[in-house]
């Protein structure tokens, strides 16, 4: 069974592919992890973690939309070139102002827009580029590979990015960060990608209406890309606000890395547990119940930072832990189905699309952080978190093509293209 994880690897391109995304993938991990400290350090303020999220944000939700159907137009490869690279010049120019002592909030905020605009485009030519470098039998075990470098790198990178901090400071931590994406560019260079179906001739505002199309006349499309917009806009929006619940726990940057590596530890566990779930006839049942066992370890992480009980920080830690296990399966599951689903032509304007998903936690951190500047962190997870299960809830009871979604059929249907209904 634990095999099966890695058949993808045997594609010479797709294992380059691979293991230069853990450069760059690594990167951005110390970038999210950098600059909510160095915000926060700045500033002391949850509204200005707020501020960060949407400038992390909302520009790539704007772009995304353009990125996908430009992904779906031109080479992959030469997208990701040039997305590395300016992503690369944007860090260095961030540790050069930190290093110098010159640096504010609103130029952290600028930058990190900046880079959020740049991800639009990277993002969907990320997600649809691997497919054509794997067969489809072996889409699974692709997707599963990729979840495990975003997993691996969240396990390992914050705290290594803390004890950066604690050792030097911040803008150490957004050089390596720069160095990052530009060994990913390096490596795109020498990588060969299997020749894609014809490009449209379509307008890009013509592509971009296609892809809506699409997935609106899909409902199940529909219902698991807005799934994965609720679960990140409102259950996820604790993590850009990590750096105040560090506070709350009385723990420093060090603490900080903690919190947030352990939450990769549990990812990379629930990364490998979907794949055991991969023919199980009741996928979608199990998806479900994995957002929800999700949302109730987020609202005992929030309690425990508001009650600040003894060992508070330990508790945490756990907490996060398992909420972690139940993310990653949901994002994995979900993920793969969309993968797998959809036609070629389209995969990177849906893949787009269901990436903007990323997007909304630093987002929804503007919701919480609003709510928190007038209560608490803790206060503004917990409201935003129940939002989120109540529309859960309901999918669960009104969706039956949802919930009834069979991991035996969707395996069979891996060397085929049409979607299901």
């Amino acid at each position: 069974m634990l095999a099966h994880q890695f058949t993808a690897l045997r594609h010479k391109q797709f294992l380059k592919f691979w293991l230069g995304s853990f450069t760059s993938v690594g990167a951005t991990q110390l970038q999210v992890m950098g600059l909510g400290w160095l915000v926060y350090e700045l500033s002391g303020s949850s509204l200005a973690l707020g501020y960060l999220g949407a400038a992390s944000g909302l520009p790539a939700i704007v772009t995304t939309l353009f990125g996908g159907a430009l992904a779906d137009q031109i080479n992959k490869r030469m997208l990701l070139i040039v997305t590395s690279v300016l992503i690369a010049v944007l860090l260095a120019l961030l540790a050069y102002l930190d290093w110098a002592g010159i640096v504010q909030v609103w130029q952290v905020i600028a930058i990190a827009g900046a880079i959020s605009i740049i991800t639009g485009f990277d993002w969907p030519a990320r997600q649809s580029i691997f497919p054509s470098l794997i067969e489809r039998k072996d889409m699974m075990s692709a997707v599963a590979l990729t979840t495990v470098i975003w997993q691996a790198t969240r396990m390992v990178m914050p705290a290594l990015g803390g004890l950066i901090i604690a050792i030097s400071d911040t803008w150490l931590l957004f050089a390596f960060c720069s160095a990052g994406f530009f060994l990913m560019f390096l490596i795109l260079l020498t990588l060969k990608v299997a020749p894609s179906a014809a490009a449209s001739q379509q307008s890009t505002r013509s592509q971009i209406v296609e892809g809506i199309r699409f997935i609106m006349t899909n409902r199940n499309f529909l219902i698991l890309i807005s799934l994965s917009y609720a679960v990140f806009f409102f259950a996820s929006s604790y993590m850009p606000l990590m750096p105040a619940f560090a506070d709350m726990l009385n723990v420093d940057e060090k603490g900080y890395g903690y919190l947030l590596s352990i939450t990769g530890v549990g990812a990379v566990i629930g990364t490998v547990i979907s794949g055991s779930l991969q023919k199980s006839p009741r996928l979608g049942l199990a998806m479900l119940l994995s957002a929800l066992i999700f949302c109730v370890f987020v609202f005992l992480f929030a309690l425990v930072c508001w009650l600040g009980i003894a060992g508070a920080f330990y508790f945490a830690l756990g907490i996060l832990f398992s909420a972690s296990i139940f993310s990653s399966i949901f994002m994995v599951t979900t993920t793969t189905i969309l993968q797998l689903e959809v036609p070629e032509h389209l995969r990177g304007r849906v893949m787009g699309f269901h990436g903007i998903s990323y997007s909304l936690f630093p987002l929804g951190a503007l919701l919480v952080g609003t709510i928190a500047n007038v209560s608490n962190p803790s206060v503004g997870i917990s409201i935003s978190t129940t939002i989120f299960v109540a529309y859960l809830l309901w999918v669960s009871v009104t969706q039956p093509g949802i919930r009834k979604i069979d991991g035996r059929a969707l395996t069979e249907k891996a060397a085929q293209a049409t979607p299901f209904s």
